[in-house]
């Protein structure tokens, strides 16, 4: 029993070939005032799967999935696995001020509370999220299948973090393919300025990959790929799991260098070119 909430129905119907299951349909609507309405259609079984991101707007595609879940628990549903792509409010997972929400804990234990019996994200932003939970919860990795459509596509191409902070995602993707890894770093020439250029390769006359986690605003793309122009890379594609692209992010990254961009459908964006529903079938299987 495979039910894509509002802002994954077309993962889901993917998610659902692959694993030979139909897709329950599922009545959603919104009242004159704003408010849901939510019915489950098909057929009632003991076991579900739902399927629903819950990025913008989170508020709305959180409460649609907790009623969903509630509603399955309702109907005496044993097993509801909840997939959820991308996970909205995860970015803190502890306090760092006084009085502060702790937001993705929040979420964590209202989906228990709704009835969820396990939890499966991509690419989570904060590794510790999943031990918010108290159910079973999985934190899939998306960066095989960027892997393989880099290998697919691009010829000999040197992989770069935009930061320290994305390296890791740099070097998994790297090891995948056989290929060179590097970040750009800041090294600070005088105390009035500042140079960024790759750590350890040259990138000119070489087809680059920047890879991200998460493209939001976009400015840290827009850095990358105006600095690795500026050093003579021939072809610069932008690579992330989770296309949030907010306001004009994309125009952005185009407009400074940016020849290509791809992403994973965690998110509806107009740079799907990878779909995640393999990678969810095969954990749910």
């Amino acid at each position: 029993m495979i039910i894509g909430g509002s802002a994954s129905q077309k993962l889901a119907a993917l998610i659902a070939k692959e694993l030979g299951e139909t897709l329950c349909p599922l009545e959603t609507r919104k009242f004159p005032d704003g408010e849901r309405y939510i019915r489950i259609a098909g057929e009632i079984e003991s076991e579900a799967v739902v399927v629903q991101s819950t990025g913008y707007p989170q508020d709305q595609n959180l409460l649609e999935l907790f009623l969903i879940i509630k509603t399955l628990k309702s109907l005496e549903v044993e097993d509801i696995k909840v997939v959820i792509p991308y996970f909205g409010y995860g970015r803190q997972e502890k306090r760092f001020k006084s009085g502060e929400a702790i937001s993705a804990k929040v979420i964590a234990e209202l989906l228990e509370a709704s009835g969820a019996s396990e939890i499966y994200s991509i690419n989570l932003h904060e590794d510790g999220l999943c031990e918010l939970f108290n159910i079973p919860a999985h934190n899939l990795s998306a960066m095989p299948l960027i892997a393989e459509y880099i290998g697919e596509n691009l010829k000999d191409p040197v992989i770069v973090a935009p930061d320290k902070g994305a390296l890791e995602f740099a070097s998994e993707i790297g090891d995948m393919l056989g290929c060179d890894c590097d970040h750009l770093e800041k090294t600070r020439l005088s105390p009035e300025k500042v140079e960024t250029k790759t750590k350890n390769l040259d990138v000119k006359d070489r087809e680059a990959v920047i890879i991200d986690d998460i493209i939001s605003t976009g400015g840290t793309i827009v850095n990358a790929s105006r600095i690795l122009r500026q050093h003579g890379a021939s072809n610069i594609t932008v690579a992330c799991v989770h296309p949030v692209l907010v306001e004009d992010a994309l125009l952005k990254i185009f407009a400074n260098g940016a020849d290509d961009v791809i992403a994973t459908d965690t998110l509806q964006s107009d740079v799907n070119t990878i779909s995640v529903a393999p990678l969810i079938a095969d954990f749910i299987k």
